[in-house]
């Protein structure tokens, strides 16, 4: 396995990457209203991407057609933009790659669009709080299983489901790099943290079994039983002193 440990001139070229992230998720949250449609969304993002100097990152990559990934319901990711209109209570997830001189960030959120149900909202709250479980153990001298093992203490608790079958990633001079970041581990295993590294840790869970299957288009990754599904990411930085997360504004 072959880990890329980032410079410091890395480290802010990433940081700029992920401002846009996150710029361009703040404006999509707020876009996010019924009777809009996923096409609309993507357009928005490439305009503030294309604006703010960075370029797209998942656009093209393996002939992904999009700029971002919007995944509704029981989409879990990978969902394609299209003329699907989005309609009060939807569940939607929004996933941003950019590119800056080279460096990568990636970031993703979910949003409930309008009120929604009380159960909605719950996945929201949890997946969250089931990164900043594991985002706390990305820190020089821990182990890459306390990630996993954190997020799906706080999964399982809550009574939901990890996604197993997909995981987050280092990232920076490409898009996805080694070490693959597993959302369910066993503490105390796996490779060594160490300042430089750079991941994208993204819990993904569900209200129902946890099992997936890809749609006819090859990419969209919807649950096996139809329940709801939530995920969310950022990067982060591993530094001497403990994770910095570089996706935000």
């Amino acid at each position: 396995m072959s880990i890329v440990l980032k410079s410091p001139r890395e480290i802010e070229c990433m940081r700029q990457a992920g401002r846009i992230v996150a710029l361009v998720l703040a404006e999509l949250r707020t876009a996010a209203q019924a009777g809009v449609t996923t096409a609309t969304l993507d357009r928005l993002a490439l305009e503030i991407i294309a604006r703010e100097g960075g370029e797209p990152a998942f656009r093209g990559y393996r002939e992904y057609p999009a700029t971002i990934c919007t995944s509704v319901n029981d989409e879990v990711l990978h969902g394609i933009p299209g003329r699907r209109v989005l309609r009060a209570g939807d569940l939607l997830k929004l996933d941003v790659g950019v590119c800056w001189q080279g460096m990568y960030a990636d970031a993703a959120v979910s949003v409930v669009v309008g009120r929604g149900s009380q159960l909605a909202h719950r996945l929201v709250e949890v997946v969250e709080e089931a990164f900043w479980a594991g985002y706390t153990m990305a820190r020089p001298g821990r182990y890459l299983g306390d990630i996993g093992a954190a997020i799906e203490e706080i999964v399982r608790r809550n009574g939901f489901s990890v996604i197993e079958e997909y995981a987050g990633h280092g990232v920076g001079r490409a898009l996805h790099e080694e070490p693959s970041v597993p959302n369910h581990a066993e503490a105390g295993r796996g490779i060594l943290l160490r300042s430089g590294m750079t991941l994208a840790i993204e819990p993904m869970i569900s209200a129902g079994s946890g099992q997936t299957l890809v749609k006819r288009d090859g990419w969209t990754v919807v649950t096996r039983d139809g329940s709801l599904a939530a995920h969310y990411e950022h990067t982060v930085w591993i530094s001497e002193s403990g994770p910095v997360i570089l996706t935000q504004l």
